[in-house]
């Protein structure tokens, strides 16, 4: 698989004011936002299924994805005849999240859209998201796993997550963890390492099973009762 040169990976401009206002024209159009949000779900998708998603034509999306490259903000990787488009990183993905929060504080939330099955569980690039993250969230603030901003585990919360078996990345670069806004439930989930090292023991004890080719997650029974007894949800 080869990964295709973006302009980011050139030299960057001498002056930060005028990078900074054209990434942020790169993304102030809705159907660029849209693309990006769906990649926010860690797979690789193709132009097809990018337009499909944003209710664009295929020429369009073509155009849309050329100029998210040439931003830094996406990549292309080509496997034979094929090219599939993801985010860039993490980094992009925590500026998506922060935009997302940013938005949703200046406006009043309106009556979620979202699927049902989508708005119980599903993944946000490489954590749970959903109502189920959200109230297993609570309960760890509730609980005092956290620090009051979310922003790391305390000692109570070190060691269930030793209990549990979950096991974050140890020289991992990204936050410990961090509160990430959920754009269903208008409340925050578990970002971060330690979001990301939590779904993949509910996946590895399969106490969830990804859906193939979605966002969506189904709770298996054996997870409903583990997850229902460990973090007390009704």
């Amino acid at each position: 698989m080869k990964r295709l040169q973006t302009s980011c990976d050139s030299e960057p401009d001498d002056r930060l004011e005028i990078s900074m206002a054209s990434v942020a024209s790169a993304l102030s159009d809705p159907s660029r936002v849209t693309i990006l949000c769906a990649l926010m779900d860690g797979r690789a998708w193709t132009a097809t299924e990018l337009s499909v998603v944003a209710d664009i034509a295929a020429s369009t999306a073509s155009g849309h994805l050329n100029r998210l490259l040439s931003k830094g903000l996406i990549i292309c990787l080509t496997q034979g005849r094929h090219r599939y488009y993801s985010l860039a990183g993490h980094h992009i993905t925590g500026l998506l999240e922060n935009l997302m929060g940013v938005s949703m504080g200046t406006h009043a939330a309106p009556a979620s859209r979202t699927p049902v099955n989508l708005r119980y569980a599903r993944t946000c690039y490489d954590h749970l998201a959903g109502e189920l993250a959200v109230s297993i969230y609570e309960y760890m603030l509730r609980e005092k796993w956290l620090t009051a901003d979310g922003s790391e585990l305390t000692s109570s919360g070190k060691i269930c997550f030793a209990k549990m078996g979950v096991v974050p990345e140890p020289r991992s670069r990204r936050r410990p963890c961090c509160p990430c806004l959920d754009w269903s439930e208008r409340r925050y989930h578990l970002g971060g390492n330690a979001g990301s090292a939590l779904l993949t023991l509910f996946l590895q004890k399969k106490w969830l099973t990804r859906v193939a080719g979605y966002r969506e997650v189904n709770v298996t029974d054996a997870g409903r009762t583990a997850l229902f007894r460990l973090f007390d949800l009704k």
